[in-house]
């Protein structure tokens, strides 16, 4: 990661096997970026990007989970 070395990905559990890199565009946000998943987020600091990004590649694993959980049916 790249844009700041105090956010850690390494605190967020659903960031634990992610491969994270952080830019700031030109209006001074800091967009996080799983390059894993190809999920990226947001956020006014890199710590806030950091928080949306793991609730990002948390519904991404959600929703591409493969147990569709109808096992009823």
């Amino acid at each position: 990661m790249t844009a700041d070395a105090d956010a850690d990905p390494s605190e967020y559990d659903a960031l634990e096997d992610a491969d994270v890199t952080m830019r700031e565009n030109d209006h001074g946000l800091y967009i996080a970026d799983d390059e894993i998943t190809g999920v990226s987020s947001q956020g006014q600091t890199p710590e806030a990007a950091l928080e949306n990004l793991a609730a990002a590649v948390e519904s991404y694993r959600e929703a591409t989970d493969d147990d569709s959980g109808d096992d009823w049916l």
